[in-house]
């Protein structure tokens, strides 16, 4: 018998409608590529080279940082530092013999950008950096990041890794979906307790100034190497609306981001409506009850163009009675979203127990 929960659960994922920017055009923008991506719904609201394939640098540690987390949550090992984790270039500073948390790592790579960092973390996961980008180049293919091929952790040059903007901002919008990456990305510091040595305690300041200096910011990733030049990937979020945008090699990249993302909150709107909050006592023929409940699915939350979201129709289709048995969780009508003449979101209408007959 299906269960009430893992509908609801189904129910919930974010529906959207295609944008269309306006007349309007986006800003000018120094980098060699780049793009502004609405998470809701994958659509690019402005872009250049945007697929080109570049080299990332530390923007690389989006990935590292993800798949960090990802097996903390099940497993915070202690990482004890060692001679083959260390790395040239940006640090969390960690000595030979101290030890820190599998979790400690990925804030050492958010914040600090720490090389070494990544090293470790990948040393630890899958033994050695070459195992664990494999690793990194199986998830990559699962989001969808087609011209992608990570070599290292850390994102230091090394022949054959790239990436390009259009991939980053698939990685950070995956990387949102996941709440203790959401979190960490979004500090502007973070403090370490060391568990080796006792009383060691670092905080390590976000590289991201955008954070301060963009009130919608959530998050997002610096990277630099003198041949890739000044790389950002960013996320912000007003109105219900979530925008990624990424420059690689971009001398402004700050201003950039914040005038691309003023063009795109310009261009798009949330929509928003909770349906999980709509309940209807329905009523039940030749069941061992006279009504049976039915319920919302879940929460709708779409992006339309700005200044549409207005002209969106709210149409619920459910009988009038309902014939038992009636199983837990079993759709029995809907809510549609109407715009244009065509439904743009739906919300399922399910019966909250299970009515057996008579």
């Amino acid at each position: 018998m299906k269960k009430l929960t893992a509908v609801l659960l189904c129910l919930a994922a974010l529906l959207s409608v295609p944008v269309c920017a306006d007349a309007r055009e986006a800003p000018d923008v120094s980098a060699g590529a780049y793009v502004l991506y609405c998470a809701e719904n994958g659509e690019v609201l402005a872009g250049k080279n945007e697929h080109a394939r570049m080299k990332p640098a530390s923007t690389t540690k989006l990935m590292t940082t993800l798949l960090t987390l990802e097996v903390a949550a099940k497993n915070d090992v202690a990482v004890t530092f060692t001679e083959e984790m260390a790395a040239e270039g940006s640090s969390m500073y960690l000595g030979v013999g101290e030890q820190v948390r599998l979790s400690d790592l990925a804030a050492g790579m958010m914040m600090a950008s720490g090389n070494d960092a990544a090293n470790a973390a990948a040393i630890t996961i899958a033994g050695s950096a070459d195992r664990f980008a494999q690793l990194m180049n199986r998830r990559a293919a699962r989001i969808g990041m087609a011209d992608t091929h990570f070599v290292t952790p850390s994102g230091l040059d090394s022949d054959g890794h790239y990436s390009s903007a259009y991939d980053l901002a698939l990685l950070m919008t995956e990387g949102l979906k996941n709440r203790s990456f959401a979190d960490l990305t979004s500090q502007k510091s973070v403090s370490v307790s060391f568990i080796e040595p006792k009383d060691k305690r670092v905080t390590y300041s976000n590289h991201n100034r955008l954070l301060s200096m963009y009130g919608d910011c959530i998050g997002g990733k610096t990277g630099y190497t003198a041949s890739a030049g000044r790389c950002l990937v960013s996320a912000a979020r007003r109105g219900g609306v979530t925008l990624v945008c990424v420059t690689l090699n971009d001398k402004n990249d700050w201003k950039d981001h914040a005038d691309l993302y003023e063009y795109g909150f310009s261009q798009v709107e949330g929509y928003s409506s909770a349906d999980s909050s709509f309940c209807v006592e329905v009523p039940c023929v030749g069941g061992d009850c006279d009504t049976c409940a039915v319920m919302g699915g879940g929460d709708l939350s779409l992006v339309t163009d700005s200044g549409r979201a207005k002209n969106i129709k709210r149409k619920i289709y459910l009988d009038s009675f309902v014939y038992a048995p009636v199983e837990a969780g079993e759709e029995l009508g809907r809510i549609d979203y109407i715009l244009d003449g065509k439904v743009i979101g739906s919300t399922a209408l399910c019966a909250v127990s299970e009515i057996n007959t008579e």
